[in-house]
């Protein structure tokens, strides 16, 4: 953050000043807020920053298990959240891409009818 620390070195004092306060064991010991670093870092796509907290996880005695079970834990919130994303025109396009055409929904109440009305 060289640009930080020559251009704004009051903010780039206090991002530092952030990271201390956080990354030390609280209700959480460092290990594990290492690890949540890892998969959050996964999910912004910042190779440095998964390299970094990797680094910094195992100094902290996490092991190369734990973090390849992070980075899948991220991976699967990753791939789960391609399914509600398409909302944007008040309906999941997901939803309208695949929806039955109607003449197909009607066969299928037809088909679950349970009652006299099935041929």
């Amino acid at each position: 953050m060289s640009f930080l620390d020559e251009m704004l070195p009051e903010t780039a004092e206090a991002f530092g000043q952030m990271r201390n306060s956080i990354f030390k064991d609280g209700y959480l010991d460092l290990k594990t807020k290492e690890l949540i670093a890892i998969a959050s870092s996964v999910l912004m796509r910042c190779q440095f920053c998964v390299d970094t907290h990797s680094q910094r996880a195992i100094a902290a005695g996490a092991t190369k298990e734990e973090i390849a079970e992070t980075i899948s834990v991220a991976m699967f919130v990753a791939a789960g959240t391609q399914i509600g994303w398409t909302n944007v025109y008040k309906e999941n396009i997901y939803d309208k891409i695949f929806e039955k055409d109607k003449g197909e929904e009607e066969k299928d109440k037809e088909e679950d009818c349970c009652c006299c009305c099935k041929d």
